[in-house]
């Protein structure tokens, strides 16, 4: 850790041991409260000694510009610097490929495609692209990289995960943080928070708790197919399944210097994760021995229990450190001051929790962060990062199938091309894109796969019509894609292709000579019913913004070399089977 700190973390933690005894009560529980940005006012910042503001996805400015983004940002930072000591707060974001709520950011791959890709050295500069880009809006905390190791695709966090296998999200994982970080006393060192501590990617199907004392649709189950299924669910297995399969990316991460963890709103042997001592503070801080802080996830506290101050002195008593009380603050303000008062929670517990977090901002030497717009301001959306992004792009694709069809070549003389995945942004970026569940249609810069194809190719190209007639073409390109998702509204029992995508594959297969079937999930889909009406299928995974580099592959400036870091099931009933067949193993992708 120390490799990337400027001072040493025990010199860091004598001065945080030091500001702490100079502060009041009041001060202390300021430090520990975040909150989002709609929900107070930077005078609010100020007189409750608000540690931490966040934006949730889509918490964006109006409008939504990178200027707009700084002014917003620093105007809760000002108000910070005018309490009584001044103590600096950190503002946190959803930044999880790329500044993905920022329009004109750069938007990566989504981490699935970043395992097909497995280049450790590539997420890492990523990390650091990214950094640049979200320091300069005035941000300096990511809720990011997830390390989930997912066993089940119906789980809509899916692609937020490198792979279903531990040893290469050890891998992306730390390189991430390392190039999120990078020297976090700089202007451009960005905290990573390392999520969702532990177990959210082996939940168990149809294991989510329902809360009738909170009011959200979140656990509604709303929609044409079960939602929030998977998502905050009970892990599967013993201590000894979690310290093997889902609790390595941790320990990799804080050796990489890690100083913030995000934790899960899933359940291990009954107990939420939220609410555990021997998960926050046994194994994290004591077996782990992991110096920063902890926190909570949106409103998960309240989820502990129906009496809010029981559930703020559990979570806080297992080891919480920093919670995410993105609406009401004050109540929570409140009811930690009475806790502390009344000895439900000692005092020694609440002064821990705030020298961690102070251990994190002396680490980024925020005391010393100019308000003035950086030099590097100008890095957001610049040509170097997309350009970092169409190598990720070409290096994440995998080659599925390929019967001597792939690469294309340019004076191919006709090319008859369908599916909405070809020529929308909003596809290729999935969830988590400007919008919390990302949306459909331009929804920022960026180019599209239609565009690289219309770029490399010398011959005619068509967008097919299911209502039009013609000639025969020499190869049809067919993309299928999800309708954007995130978190539990992307649970899902079903992963085959629609009717309409179906129908779309056997009308383009019908006037083509040779059809390529390009693929843009979070997650493999069940195409075992079209594969065989197909010459080459490609997995593209969730492109990001620099959607056109899939075209690069397609057309041979790049080889294909990605390899699935998921088992591609054969049907739906293979998925969350050990025995169930695979229609293409982990590590298959074909090179060409």
């Amino acid at each position: 850790m120390e490799a990337i700190l400027k001072t040493s973390i025990s010199t860091i933690t004598e001065k945080a041991i030091a500001l702490v005894q100079q502060m009041t009560l009041d001060e202390k529980i300021g430090q520990m409260t975040q909150v989002e940005k709609n929900s107070l006012t930077p005078e609010d910042v100020r007189t409750y000694f608000i540690g931490s503001v966040l934006s949730g996805g889509g918490g964006n400015p109006t409008p939504n510009t990178i200027n707009d983004w700084r002014e917003m940002v620093e105007a809760f930072k000002a108000s910070a610097r005018q309490t009584r000591l001044g103590i600096p707060l950190i503002y946190g974001v959803d930044a999880v490929h790329g500044h993905n709520n920022v329009y004109g950011a750069t938007i990566f791959p989504h981490n699935i495609g970043l395992g097909a890709a497995g280049d450790p050295e590539l997420v890492k500069q990523i990390g650091r692209a990214t950094a640049v880009e979200v320091a300069a809006t005035g941000v300096r905390w990511n809720f990011a990289p997830a390390v989930s190791v997912p066993q089940d695709i119906r789980w809509g966090r899916t692609y937020e995960g490198y792979s279903e296998q531990t040893d290469l999200v050890n891998l992306m994982g730390a390189a991430y943080v390392e190039g999120l970080q990078g020297d976090l006393s700089a202007p451009t060192g960005v905290l990573a928070s390392v999520k969702h501590y532990v177990g959210d990617g082996g939940t168990a199907w149809n294991s989510v708790s329902t809360y009738d004392w909170i009011s959200m649709d979140l656990w509604n189950n709303l929609g044409n197919f079960p939602k929030w299924t998977l998502d905050q669910g009970q892990t599967i297995g013993d201590d000894a399944i979690l310290r093997k399969r889902h609790l390595p990316p941790y320990r990799s991460a804080i050796e990489a210097g890690a100083l913030n963890i995000m934790a899960s709103y899933s359940s291990f042997e009954g107990e939420k994760c939220h609410a555990s001592r021997y998960l926050l503070s046994e194994v994290l801080k004591e077996e782990l021995q992991f110096e920063g802080f902890v926190v909570s996830d949106w409103m998960a506290l309240d989820q502990l229990d129906r009496d809010f101050a029981q559930a703020v002195a559990t979570s806080i008593n297992a080891g919480m450190d920093m919670i995410m009380v993105p609406f009401d603050f004050k109540r929570f303000i409140d009811t930690t001051r009475q806790l502390v008062a009344d000895g439900h929670i000692p005092i020694s517990r609440i002064d821990d929790a705030v020298k961690r977090i102070l251990i994190a901002k002396l680490a980024l030497d925020l005391w010393n962060e100019s308000a003035d717009k950086p030099a590097f301001f100008d890095e957001v959306g610049s040509n170097s990062h997309r350009q970092l992004a169409r190598e990720a792009v070409q290096k994440s694709q995998v080659l599925l199938k390929n019967n001597g069809v792939l690469p294309l070549s340019p004076g191919t003389s006709s090319i008859l091309c369908a599916g909405q995945g070809l020529d929308d942004i909003g596809y290729q970026c999935g969830g988590w894109t400007i919008e919390w569940q990302g949306k459909t249609g331009p929804i920022t810069l960026g180019t599209t796969i239609l565009d690289g194809i219309k770029n490399h190719a010398q011959g005619m190209v068509e967008r097919f019509d299911m209502d039009s007639s013609g000639s025969n073409f020499d190869v049809g390109l067919v993309a299928v894609a999800e309708i954007p998702y995130a978190e539990g509204e992307g649970d899902t029992d079903n992963l085959n292709l629609n009717e309409d995508q179906i129908k779309l594959i056997q009308e383009v297969r019908a006037r083509v000579d040779k059809l390529v079937l390009l693929i843009i999930s979070g997650r493999p889909l069940i195409i075992t019913e079209v594969i065989d009406d197909c010459d080459a299928v490609v997995a593209c995974w969730l492109p990001g913004s620099e959607g056109d580099a899939v075209a690069d592959n397609l057309f041979g400036v790049t080889p294909y070399s990605g390899k699935l870091s998921y088992t591609w099931p054969a049907a739906m009933t293979d998925i969350a089977n050990p025995q169930g067949a695979a229609l293409f193993p982990v590590g298959h992708g074909l090179s060409g």
